[in-house]
């Protein structure tokens, strides 16, 4: 399925699922609109594991039915149970997600009980199922390797479906990362003020001023490269994103900066050129373990001697990660394609093993993204309406809800981080 080509909401028939489901259009929308084929014996196993795992959390658990169980906390809302469970014994995680899609599920507040799952992932698959992961985990497609090509793929399915759809939810800046805030809770009359004291941050730490060369890796829509050159320094930027390149241009034109930013369509791979500086912001998420040790080789071999190279990352539990990178996740299919968030003990040991570069600085601030998140949420939730407009159908809308509740749940309860690292290149000795 491809979701990167925004189609009207009427754009073939609709079906519902069962009562009180969403509308969904199986020719946007396939394996959203059919239930899987799950055998009845196994759906009732599905059944049996899911309430039990449920059963100890703190969750109040309501069914279509009336029957309801749980230790109180968030409610979480299953209005078609034998859906519910038939796509939780087929896909997994894959089928829970596309069951909140196609409306079987729903909560008053989904990042309450989305952190609250996130916080217990490791227990709610029974150990002896965690060890056959391998067996009943789908798999990562082939296609979705990020070859040079796979990769120019992967990045338009989701920064290329519209700019007026993220200018929708994201601030003036057009800061597609996390912001940094001075304190919580925060509002979005802040937010803009907060992505400027985030990328400052990242200038000041790669030492960006007057003469500086200086690489971006994943260019967003051009806020840090036009900041940059607001310093003096002559930046070359790189995006996989026509949309973004277009419109980067775009803004550094408008801010009178085109002698000092040039904003290329060019995968990091192909990247030339030696640079005082180089930054990349959320990009590694994009690359995909095969290629960690390139994109880390290609940070050192664009470096000058005595050269910084800053990062933003988001970063997960090492265990989580090895466990997960090979098995194919709802995210992976409909939201980053080829994606994996890496660890911080990954990312240490392919810098060591595969560059000349040192970390030298690393700042966690997770619960500066779950606010971040929270505001655009909030923000894409107002303009439902201006979504509609622009041709994206309600499960589309309830896909992004999904992400946008899954990402700032993963923060809240601390499976997730983002780090922001300082990595040096010695300079030879005089």
């Amino acid at each position: 399925m491809r979701t990167a080509e925004p189609r009207s909401a009427d754009a073939g028939q609709t079906v519902t699922v069962s009562p009180g489901t969403a509308a969904v259009d199986p020719a946007r929308w396939p394996d959203v609109a059919s239930q899987p084929s799950a055998s009845r014996a196994r759906t009732a196993v599905t059944a049996a594991v899911v309430r039990r795992a449920l059963r100890r959390l703190p969750l109040h658990v309501r069914f279509a039915d009336g029957t309801s169980f749980g230790k109180g906390g968030p409610a979480l809302d299953v209005h078609d149970p034998k859906a519910f469970h038939g796509r939780i014994g087929s896909q997994g995680l894959v089928g829970f997600g596309e069951s909140y899609m196609a409306g079987e599920w729903d909560a008053p507040d989904p990042v309450a009980v989305l952190t609250v799952l996130a916080a217990n992932a490791a227990e709610l698959i029974p150990a002896h199922l965690q060890r056959l992961r391998g067996l009943w985990a789908p798999r990562r497609p082939h296609a979705q390797r990020n070859t040079p090509d796979g990769s120019r793929t992967n990045i338009s399915r989701h920064y290329d479906l519209s700019n007026d759809l993220f200018a929708l939810f994201l601030d003036g800046t057009l800061t597609y990362s996390s912001a940094l805030f001075r304190g919580f809770p925060s509002d979005w009359d802040l937010l803009a003020a907060a992505q400027h004291r985030k990328i400052n941050r990242l200038l000041d730490l790669a030492d960006v001023q007057e003469g500086t060369k200086v690489l971006e890796i994943g260019t967003g829509w051009g806020e840090l490269a036009i900041r940059a050159a607001a310093r003096g320094a002559h930046v070359t930027s790189l995006t996989l994103s026509r949309e973004q390149r277009d419109l980067a241009r775009e803004r550094v034109a408008a801010a009178g900066l085109t002698d000092r930013v040039s904003v290329e369509l060019c995968d990091y791979r192909e990247a030339r050129g030696m640079y005082d500086a180089v930054v990349s912001v959320e990009m590694i998420e994009a690359v995909g373990a095969e290629f960690w040790p390139v994109y880390f080789r290609t940070l050192d071999e664009r470096l000058v001697p005595g050269g910084r190279a800053v990062l933003q990352a988001i970063t997960m539990p090492h265990e989580r990660m090895l466990a997960s990178r090979n098995t194919f996740t709802w995210i992976q299919k409909y939201i980053f394609p080829g994606g994996l968030l890496p660890s911080v003990e990954a990312v240490a040991e392919t810098v060591r093993d595969h560059t000349r570069l040192a970390i030298t600085r690393r700042d966690a601030y997770g619960a500066h993204y779950a606010e971040t998140l929270r505001l655009w949420r909030e923000r894409f939730t107002e303009r439902t309406n201006e979504i509609t407009a622009l041709g994206f159908d309600e499960t589309f809308r309830r896909m992004w809800t999904f992400y946008l509740a899954y990402s700032e749940a993963g923060f809240r309860s601390g499976y997730l981080d983002v780090q922001q690292y300082l990595l040096t290149k010695e300079a030879p000795a005089r």
